[in-house]
Order: C-alpha cells, then sequence, then structure tokens
C-alpha cells in the first residue's frame, strides 16, 4: 500500500499527509493496543459470532458446523431446507474459502453468477476446508455453514453478485474510517479489494461516498453494473458506526477491523472482527489514518469509558468529510 503511494510522494510529505506503513500499524497500534491472548476471539468466526450474540449484536443465522471428515456427507441434509447458503472456514482470511450458494432448488445448488455447484463440489470444498487449505497458518478448520445474507434494497446495482459489506476501523472504541467493498466480476463475486472488489470510502458523519478505487484506481461507476459509485449512501449509518464501537467491549481489542453488511430485514450485522486490519481503507478514502488515531490517543484520560453512541458521536464530528488533515494534490487525485 505504501509503495503505492511513494510513486506520487516522497516518504516526508507521506508522513506529512498521515499515512499509516505496515511497520507503524504492527508495532505501534496493533503490537501496544491488541493483547494476542485475545486473538482467537476473532480468528475463529465461531467464537467471534458466539461473543457477539452474547453482546446482543445480530449475526447471520447459524445452519451448523461440520468438524469432522466423517460427517462432510451431512452437507446436504443440513441445507435441504434453505434456499440459499454459505459455507466459510471458520479460521479463514481475506475472503478464501467461502462458497455462497444463491439457490438451493431440489437438491441442485446455484450460485450468484448462475453456475451450478455439484453435491461433489461442494463436498470436497469441505474436505479442503477441514484440512486447513483456507486457514490461517495452515491449521485443521471446521466448516461454518450460515444462512444467506438477503442485503439491503439500497446497494442494488452497487455490487455484482456478492454481498456487500462494511468494513470500519475501530480504535479504542471510537469508529475513525470506514468504507464498503463491492463485488464484481474481477473479484468473483467476493469483496475482497486485492482480488478486483471496488472499495468505496464513507463519510463518517453521514455514510455517504467520498471516493472509490478499483486496483488502487479512482473510479466512478462500478465497472460491471456501470451504477455510480458517487451516489452510494448507507442506511442505518449512526446504528451501524454504534455496533462497530461496541465491538470494543466485545473483544477488549483496542485495535481492529469491523466488517458489517446491512440485511433488509434484520439492519446491520456484525460479518467479522479482524485484529490485523489491512491499510488499503486509506486509499479507498484518500487520506492517512495517523491523523484520526493521534486525535484519539490525546484524549484525556477517563474514568469511566464513554458509551458506545457517544464515541460514535465524537467520530461522526470530527472525522466527517474526507480527512483531518487534507493530503497532497498528488495523494488526492490517486489514492
Amino acid at each position: 500500500m505504501i509503495k503505492f503511494f511513494s510513486r506520487f510522494a516522497s516518504p516526508f510529505r507521506l508522513s506529512h499527509a498521515g499515512i499509516m506503513g505496515m511497520n507503524q500499524r504492527n508495532i505501534r497500534y496493533i503490537g501496544r493496543y491488541n493483547d494476542r491472548r485475545l486473538y482467537p476471539l476473532v480468528d475463529d468466526k465461531l467464537k467471534t459470532k458466539l461473543i457477539a450474540q452474547q453482546a446482543g449484536a445480530t449475526v447471520p443465522e447459524l445452519i451448523g458446523v461440520i468438524d469432522s471428515q466423517a460427517h462432510v456427507k451431512r452437507i446436504h441434509h443440513m441445507v435441504a431446507n434453505w434456499p440459499g447458503f454459505v459455507i466459510k472456514p471458520a479460521q479463514g482470511s481475506g475472503g478464501k474459502g467461502i462458497l455462497v450458494v444463491t439457490k438451493n432448488h431440489q437438491g441442485v445448488y446455484t450460485k450468484a453468477s448462475g453456475k451450478t455447484v455439484s453435491h461433489i463440489d461442494v463436498e470436497r470444498h469441505i474436505t479442503n476446508t477441514l484440512a486447513g487449505l483456507f486457514s490461517l497458518g495452515g491449521k485443521a478448520d471446521v466448516a461454518v455453514v450460515e444462512n444467506l445474507i438477503a442485503f439491503d434494497d439500497s446497494f442494488s446495482g452497487f455490487s455484482y453478485e456478492g454481498v456487500p459489506d462494511i468494513r470500519v476501523i475501530v480504535f479504542q472504541g471510537y469508529p475513525v474510517m470506514a468504507m464498503m467493498r463491492l463485488s464484481t466480476s474481477a473479484s468473483d463475486g467476493k469483496a475482497n479489494l486485492h482480488q478486483g472488489a471496488v472499495g468505496v470510502g464513507l463519510d463518517m458523519a453521514t455514510g455517504k461516498a467520498l471516493k472509490a478505487v478499483q486496483f488502487n484506481r479512482p473510479i466512478t461507476h462500478h465497472p460491471d453494473t456501470e451504477h455510480d459509485l458517487y451516489t452510494l449512501k448507507v442506511p442505518h449509518w449512526q446504528q451501524l458506526l454504534t455496533l462497530a464501537a461496541s465491538a470494543w467491549e466485545m473483544t477488549d481489542l483496542g485495535y481492529m477491523g469491523t466488517d458489517m453488511v446491512l440485511d433488509k430485514e434484520k439492519g446491520p450485522m456484525v460479518l467479522e472482527l479482524n485484529a490485523r486490519p489491512g491499510l488499503a481503507i486509506q486509499i479507498a478514502n484518500g487520506c492517512g489514518l495517523l491523523p484520526r488515531l493521534r486525535l484519539i490517543e490525546s484524549l484525556p484520560p477517563r474514568r469511566y469509558p464513554l458509551m458506545p453512541d457517544d464515541r460514535v458521536a465524537f467520530s461522526m464530528q470530527h472525522f466527517a468529510g474526507q480527512s483531518t488533515q487534507p493530503l497532497s494534490p498528488q495523494l488526492a487525485q490517486t489514492g
């Protein structure tokens, strides 16, 4: 990510613009504010789901779990009465190993692309999941089967095949930067920026689009649907930010990425939590994280922490617009 910015500005100007690099993230924020003992809470999606539910957060409905090779064939009975479903590794990362079936009719599994997936293909996918093919460190894993999310109608035309999600960086309980990730044909329907998804920077005050990028380059319209990305606005924005902010109480992690979706019936839902969130969100927003993080660090200590809704109000006031500190013209045009 820094290599991308360095094509347009010197290291001094990057620092002046508040762009955070990988070493700063790892040492200054993740290493300092995240206790490694807490990582299993977010590295395992089943544990994340449990702590989120215990905190009263809404999460995608769990259909079942397959934890051994002897139970792989149970998947077909497990999903028999579900019109759609998602299979994901409990300890996966970066969208790897996620199989989305949008239509399940009479035992025929169909993906959003219209392609069908055979029973044998599904069983093989689960076998690979159990073997750790998609997991952090290649560890043996379990397959989590969840209900398909029906994303909010306000996002129609903004995403290709897959479900759009919202990443919010939360620091010391304060949401500091957000983007929406929109799947494309290049990303194979997955909301993964490195695979070609579109990242849309969001105004922390309103949830409106600030700018959009694909493969680190600015765009104005979705490459597949041709929808104007600058008309995007996330509904239930304050409620969504409050849910993101509450992840601090859920996990005690000081620096994290919260991934959420908007279900048309259930509203904002916690999808995943990440103790090592990437830095591409700075490119999507066209500004750096450091000024915002430093502002939070400069706040005087409190005997009792603010409640999530109060922290959200602070962020909406102080981080409105594109940047707390303007980028250089080169970065503003290309970031």
